[in-house]
């Protein structure tokens, strides 16, 4: 499967935010990089500013162009506000969903973790990071993977109710999708909306 392995602060200092996770060189250099990048005063038009919203939400994500486009088009043809459903999209794919969990530190990880055939979903194997969870679905830690480092790392102390549309059993190590969240409940910093007008505008 493809995905984005180039410099990921340079992506994070562009959007002037930790898209990927903490990040010791963006509290170092709160700048855009480059040569100019702690001088650059120019102004971005108004089809930039909708372009890097985009950008950054498939960075967040971890979604490339085709399959970004792919779940926009579904979520304009589905019921509902097309921006909250397409971050609704997101917030379903079983990588993001096991980040959530606190199971993996950041989604990269949890891809990882999905690739290699460590999550079960409804006590299934699933190694699709894209896999779309629906409500009532169960997502676990396959038995075997149960005492790696990096997951009992990654849930040491870690806050479940940050989520409410998740539901937690740490004698199990799995969690329940309880339902799609709501858009306040979804903490990214995301202007969905300059999305939908950016993808009109095509």
């Amino acid at each position: 499967m493809a995905k984005y392995i180039g410099p990921k602060s340079k992506i994070a200092r562009r959007f002037g935010e930790p898209i990927f996770g903490a990040d010791k060189v963006l509290s170092k250099r709160n700048f855009p990089p480059g040569q100019h990048g702690n001088n650059r005063r120019r102004k971005q038009s108004e089809y930039g500013v909708m372009l890097a919203e985009k950008q950054k939400a498939k960075y967040t994500y971890g979604v490339l162009e085709r399959q970004f486009r792919n779940m926009f088009d579904k979520a304009a043809q589905a019921d509902g506000i097309t921006g909250e459903v397409l971050l609704q999209s997101l917030e379903s794919r079983l990588d993001n969903v096991v980040f959530r969990m606190g199971i993996a530190p950041t989604r990269a990880a949890a891809r990882q973790l999905v690739g290699h055939k460590h999550i079960v979903v409804d006590g299934e194997v699933v190694n699709i990071p894209s896999y779309a969870v629906k409500p009532g679905q169960v997502i676990g830690v396959r038995e075997k993977a149960k005492s790696l480092e990096v997951i009992d790392a990654a849930l040491a102390g870690f806050n479940h109710s940050k989520y409410p549309w998740l539901e937690w059993d740490e004698n199990t190590k799995s969690g329940k999708f309880l339902h799609k969240p709501e858009r306040a409940d979804i903490p990214e910093n995301i202007k969905e909306q300059l999305i939908v007008e950016l993808y009109s505008k095509a």
